[in-house]
């Protein structure tokens, strides 16, 4: 015995399926499109500086200028391309003729921090007190 007719559903006005696909579809598209930051772990920020070293002062002797290579030769003083024995030799004998001798090193962006270290002992070695890293930012290019 059935009490109630059976009822007959209408379709509805929206095909729910059809919107689905259509959903799953965009969904793809975006992230196939989408480009991705990618963020190191650990975000560093190196510092900079405005000073620059002192120029022209008319009686003050010119620095004695270190810079490193990526390259060989590595080190270089002025412009002139100088080995490991040299550059420690000249280093020992700027600090005996000046004791208030300025050395500044200036860095390769992708010079090894090998040869920094070694430019700072043999400073020391040199018994050279004014030492000064020149950082991005800082006077030479």
């Amino acid at each position: 015995m059935k009490f109630y007719p059976r009822r007959r559903r209408s379709a509805p006005a929206v095909i729910i399926i059809s919107l689905i696909d259509v959903l799953i579809v965009m969904v793809v598209f975006l992230l196939v499109s989408t480009s991705f930051k990618n963020q190191p772990a650990v975000r560093i920020n190196l510092p900079e500086t405005t000073e620059a070293p002192k120029q022209g002062a008319g009686a003050e002797k010119p620095p004695f200028t270190v810079t490193l290579a990526k390259d060989p030769p590595y080190y270089f003083i002025g412009a002139r391309a100088v080995t490991e024995e040299k550059l420690a030799a000249e280093l020992k004998q700027a600090g005996l003729e000046d004791p208030q001798v300025k050395v500044i090193v200036r860095s390769d962006k992708g010079a090894a921090v090998g040869g920094l270290v070694k430019v700072i002992e043999f400073a020391k070695a040199a018994q050279i007190k004014n030492l000064k890293i020149l950082s991005k930012g800082q006077g030479q290019p």
